[in-house]
């Protein structure tokens, strides 16, 4: 997974509320388990018409959002069924930070263990920060997950709670994998003395 230190990018509006994770990525889309492809079909309903052309007024289509590397929510975002291919499309997109006052709980871990950050803010700040985002190209946050900080486009700077866990594991780019192996020279110990007592098993 990559470490997550500090991202400097465009950031998107999205102020509908509950928005879930079939708007995310339609069902039809979770058949891979590939963690890659999945952007181009990132909330496919919204972003193209039946016949497969995007339409034009959707934030990410727009031309200053194409590439943004944030996004400002609404509330409850990433409710509903708990399909991990909800990140896997926001990160193949781009997306490394999702900013709302509330996330579903399964959505929110979930993010974190495919290298997103979602923050947690009071509704007066998140406010602020979607009213940033409608500058289009320079809507630019800087999001310093080390000292847990989001700088606007106009300098003023807010801050952030995260768990301490999570973000070591983020700053760090350790998934469930890469936190197991952590131990690889311990478990790698354990197995040989567990084949050296049990040679048969």
């Amino acid at each position: 997974m990559e470490k997550f230190t500090k991202i400097e990018g465009v950031a998107a509006p999205m102020p509908l509320v509950n928005v879930d994770t079939d708007m995310i990525i339609p069902k039809q889309f979770l058949k891979t388990i590939k963690r890659t492809g999945l952007g181009v079909n990132l909330f496919d309903e919204m972003r193209y018409t039946p016949e497969g052309e995007e339409i034009a007024d959707f934030v990410l289509n727009k031309p200053a959002y194409r590439n943004a590397q944030v996004l400002v929510a609404g509330d409850n975002f990433g409710c509903g069924s708990s399909r991990e291919h909800a990140p896997w499309a926001l990160l193949d997109f781009g997306i490394r930070v999702v900013i709302s006052t509330s996330f579903a709980d399964i959505f929110f871990n979930n993010c974190f263990k495919n290298g997103i950050l979602p923050i947690v803010l009071p509704k007066e700040d998140v406010d602020k920060l979607m009213d940033d985002a409608q500058r289009g190209a320079n809507a630019v946050l800087t999001v310093d997950l080390e000292s847990q900080t989001i700088q606007g486009p106009d300098g003023g700077e807010i801050t952030f709670e995260v768990d301490p866990f999570k973000k070591e594991c983020l700053l760090n780019g350790l998934d469930d994998i890469g936190l197991t192996l952590k131990n690889e020279t311990a478990i790698g110990r354990f197995e040989e003395q567990y084949s050296a007592r049990m040679p048969w098993a």
